[in-house]
């Protein structure tokens, strides 16, 4: 059965401390299975532009909401993988993991904000080959409890990197992202393939990609774990032209279903609309997301 996840917004004039745990309880005792937050270092004004301060820092925030909460998994949508050195993100998703019982999740990115890779001193243009680099390094210290690499980026030698994670053998790692690259990260690093901004005739069309290509690598296909809008309009919208995820409840719903269909593991519903002058308080994105799971089977 499909899990269904919220993405919980950690920036912006509503992220405050009682507004986070508010998501998050939320959540839980609605029956979603799965809470997310996004990830950026040092917000530049393009990143802020879209996401105003301020903006909390996912690890520490998943880690303060596991021990406040009992049952729901945690994780990033998505973390930027370049803005940290790897060793970090292991130990860090790790550590959550551990400290939560096993219920953290680590949704991947390669970023796409220019000036905020200028502000962390990482080369934007080489930000797939640092995914890359990054990702092995990750997965490595995962599974090995001393850690050597000789990489383009980063160097180290018998580095030790315990504690494990409570989920064997390690936290589920999704990667997010489109096209070739995304397709070949997700097979050779990746338990779930973690899109967002879903455009369904590209959904239809990389699903069966990813296992060709998990056939080419002969690896596991990897779950299907999207990101979906569930942004709510007073009506009907046209068919033509709208964003998958943005109508009436009938047509969320009817969206939803269809990611069920092909086989989502998870679907994690976004309600938050894309321009902050267009946001509204938490309590009218909850309001949204309980009609929209309100005939769904809880736990």
């Amino acid at each position: 059965m499909t899990k269904l996840g919220v993405f919980i917004p950690n920036f912006g004039p509503h992220a405050t401390p009682d507004v986070l745990l508010g998501w998050a309880r939320f959540a839980e005792s609605h029956g979603f299975d799965l809470a997310m937050t996004s990830d950026h270092v040092v917000p530049t004004p393009d990143v802020t532009d879209l996401y105003p301060s301020p903006f909390y820092d996912p690890f520490t925030t998943l880690a303060w909401l596991g021990g406040l909460t009992e049952r729901l998994e945690l994780g990033t949508t998505v973390t930027i993988v370049p803005y940290r050195h790897p060793l970090l993100t292991a130990r860090m998703a790790n550590n959550i993991d551990q400290f939560t019982g096993g219920r953290f999740i680590l949704g991947t990115g390669v970023g796409w904000s220019e000036t905020e890779f200028a502000a962390v001193g990482a080369p934007f243009r080489e930000r797939g080959r640092m995914t890359d680099e990054y990702l092995k390094a990750i997965t490595d210290a995962w599974t090995n409890d001393v850690v050597s690499l000789d990489g383009a980026y980063v160097s180290y030698h018998d580095v030790a990197t315990g504690p494990r994670a409570a989920r064997a053998p390690h936290p589920p790692l999704w990667i997010g992202g489109w096209g070739p690259a995304a397709v070949r990260r997700t097979v050779q690093f990746g338990d779930a393939w973690h899109p967002n901004q879903l455009d369904l005739e590209r959904v239809e069309a990389t699903l069966p990609a990813l296992r060709e290509e998990a056939e080419r690598q002969g690896r596991p296909v990897p779950a299907f774990c999207p990101r979906m809008r569930a942004q709510l309009t007073d009506g009907d919208l046209l068919e033509t032209g709208r964003p998958f995820g943005r109508g009436s409840l009938r047509q969320i719903r009817r969206d939803l279903a269809t990611l069920i269909e092909l086989g989502a593991s998870y679907v994690v519903l976004d309600p938050l609309a894309d321009h902050p002058d267009d946001r509204v308080p938490p309590e009218r994105d909850w309001e949204t997301l309980a009609a929209v799971v309100a005939d769904q089977p809880t736990p």
